[in-house]
């Protein structure tokens, strides 16, 4: 069986976050640099291995503040740690679940994500693309993203719950 490669299109795709801000509302940030790739035994999505990899410092919030803010130290301190990563420990776009290992600000946990496969189609042009919807929550502090600053009425500035999602397309590799 012939191994198939899919690569990311990243004009096709977006990676989401939005966190909860001082206990009332959710502030959305994306990723604007990523890429990633599919590597498939046969045609199928049942056995594959997944990497991705975002850049941390093209975190865009819609505020230059809290994006600079997001790129120190504090959070995901972009100097240090100039990747996100995620590799796949098992996949199968039937069973809609991906579980992998994601690094993030230096520290590796296990992960899994909800996933579902919208199918494939192909473009004008001839390429064969696949695509995916992704949602899950990561808690920020078990990788150890931990600032933040107590609020006069109680609870915390920023909450421990990230929730991420992914609109993502591949692209098959001749």
């Amino acid at each position: 069986m012939a191994t198939n490669t899919w690569a990311l299109d990243p004009s096709h795709s977006e990676l989401q976050f939005k966190v909860k801000h001082l206990m009332i509302t959710n502030v959305t940030g994306q990723f604007k640099m990523i890429s990633g790739s599919i590597e498939s035994d046969g045609d199928g999505f049942d056995n594959v291995a997944v990497n991705f990899t975002a850049d941390p410092a093209s975190v865009d919030t819609g505020s230059e503040q809290r994006d600079g803010h997001l790129k120190s130290p504090d959070f995901f301190d972009t100097e240090q740690f100039p990747h996100i990563t995620f590799e796949s420990g098992s996949f199968n776009a039937n069973a809609g679940k991906i579980e992998g290992n994601l690094t993030l600000h230096g520290v590796t946990k296990p992960v899994a994500l909800d996933v579902e496969f919208s199918g494939t189609n192909k473009d004008p042009w001839g390429n064969e693309k696949a695509g995916f919807s992704i949602s899950g929550k990561i808690n920020r502090t078990d990788f150890g993203l931990n600032w933040n600053a107590a609020l006069e009425a109680g609870g915390v500035l920023v909450s421990e719950d990230v929730r991420i999602s992914a609109e993502v397309q591949f692209v098959k590799q001749a």
